[in-house]
Parts: structure tokens; sequence; C-alpha cells
């Protein structure tokens, strides 16, 4: 249609124009130096964001600059899909090996909270027993309900913590 209008010369010149201004983003990301770029700066966020997924993810861009190099890629689509692809299989694949011989500073807290509890002194408050009969504790800063194991623990006296059912402590009286 242009060549009708205005010439064949004037023709490949709109041509010229036109990829030029359009075609230049989709250049940049088929530019090799452009994913090794973005491949260097996400391993490097790898030590300011833990985890190991943005190191996989700047492994894949450098898949996609060799790739684009050895000219195995040559449209930006292939190239994006070569990233997302190649990013998908590295993480599934790779992430829990890595995890495990790159394991950071981790420790297991006590779960449960009643061995930090166990042989602890309290006060009684309220008589205990005898027998099944509930008297009070306080532990902590807080009155709790308390059951002795048969004996009379007289209030005033101190008792140890043995161990709790729900909310209530069981204790022995101190000798």
């Amino acid at each position: 249609m242009f060549a009708c209008a205005f010439g064949q010369n004037r023709q490949l010149e709109v041509d010229i124009i036109c990829h030029k201004g359009s075609n230049h983003a989709m250049t940049s990301i088929t530019d090799p130096l452009i994913w090794i770029a973005l491949a260097v700066l996400l391993a490097l966020a790898e030590i300011i964001v833990p985890g190991g997924v943005v190191f996989f993810l700047g492994a894949s861009s450098a898949i996609v600059a060799i790739s684009l190099w050895l000219r195995f890629v040559t449209t930006w689509v292939n190239a994006l899909s070569l990233f997302f692809i190649s990013s998908l299989v590295l993480i599934v694949s790779f992430r829990a090996v890595v995890s495990r011989f790159a394991e950071g500073d981790s420790h297991m807290a006590n779960t449960e909270e009643i061995l930090d509890e166990i042989d602890e002194i309290v006060e009684v408050l309220d008589t205990i027993g005898p027998g099944e009969s509930v008297g009070t504790i306080t532990f902590r800063g807080t009155t709790w309900r308390a059951l002795g194991d048969g004996r009379e623990i007289i209030e005033g006296s101190r008792a140890r913590i043995v161990s709790r059912e729900n909310t209530t402590y069981i204790v022995d009286p101190v000798a």
C-alpha cells in the first residue's frame, strides 16, 4: 500500500522507522547481556531474600542468556517461555536438594510448654486434698487449680509441679 503511494524507496524508509521504534523493547529481551545482568542481579538478591527461589530464577536467566548467545533461541516469545519453563523445572527439581545441603540456622523450640513448668516450686493458696479435693496454687503471678497425689497439702505451704492436665496442675508437697 505504501509502495503505491510513496514509491518503493519510501516504503523501505517507513518500514525501517516503524520496526525500529516498535521492536526496540523486544530486541532488549533477546539481548544475552541483559539476561546475564539479570542473572547476576538475581543471584546477588538471594543474599537479601533467602529461600533459594531467587537463585533459581537467576540460574534460569543464565540459561536463557546462553541459549540466546548460541542462537538456540531467537525470539522474545521463546526467550520468555524458556525462562518460565526453566525456572519452574529448576525450582521444583532442585530446591529440596539445595535446601538439604545449605541449611540455615534453625532450631526446634520447646513446643511442650509443660517441660518448662515441671519441677517448679509454687505456693499453695487453698488447701489441696485430701484425695481428689481441688485447691489453688500461684504460679508465675497467676492463680491455677491444682490437684495433689491424694495427700493433703495445706494452705501457705510449697509444692512442686509434676504435671498438668489442661488447666489444672498436678503437684506434690515439698518436704
